[in-house]
């Protein structure tokens, strides 16, 4: 039976984790980037759609396409990381069930065009969902990150995924090794009982 995480780990996955713009300069290996990965990928998803697909802006040739979409705020901090992935999603997910979910035949419940709206909002759904395991995964293997929503949807998907026009952006999401120097005082978290219901 699974047994709880200690504090330590749950320190570095939740209480002492911070979501980092700067970072110290430590780069990101390829061998990390498919760690990161082989972790999320592990994360539930409904009827194991894993309609996440990310592009990795590793090179600053790919980190530049990616600031040139960003809000004012986020340039540099898309430049400036070791790495800046954009988390999207695959709104024809279904095409890759037969694979993902051998056990029945799901693809037909997803499948043509009257159902695009529906497998666009389970796409966004458990592709968000997917983002979260993502950032989960980067703080376990001792990992900083910074996600970010202040950029350009539609233009980084023309920029990035012209050949895959099914894949929409959700977010971008910074990788490395924050600067502890540069953090701010954490925001306030509420406690349990201003926004929980215990019925």
């Amino acid at each position: 039976m699974p047994e709880p995480l200690t504090d330590e780990v749950l320190n570095q996955l939740f209480r002492e984790a911070r979501t980092c713009q700067y970072f110290d300069g430590r780069s990101v290996s390829d061998e990390q980037i498919h760690a990161i990965w082989e972790l999320a990928k592990m994360g539930p998803t409904s009827m194991n759609q894993l309609p996440a697909r990310i592009v990795w802006c590793k090179s600053a040739q790919a980190k530049e396409r990616l600031a040139a979409h960003a809000a004012p705020g986020n340039v540099e901090k898309v430049k400036n990381a070791p790495v800046c992935a954009i988390i999207a999603m695959d709104v024809d997910f279904h095409e890759h069930l037969p694979t993902l979910v051998p056990h029945m035949d799901a693809r037909p419940m997803w499948d043509g065009e009257d159902k695009r709206e529906a497998r666009a909002h389970s796409a966004f759904r458990n592709g968000t969902l997917q983002g979260g395991y993502f950032i989960m995964a980067a703080r376990a293997l001792g990992l900083d990150c910074g996600p970010m929503s202040g950029f350009d949807n539609d233009a980084v998907d023309a920029d990035f995924f012209a050949d895959q026009p099914n894949w929409k952006s959700n977010f971008i999401c910074s990788v490395g090794y924050g600067d502890p120097t540069r953090l701010h005082k954490r925001a306030p978290r509420p406690e349990f009982d201003l926004f929980n219901r215990l019925l």
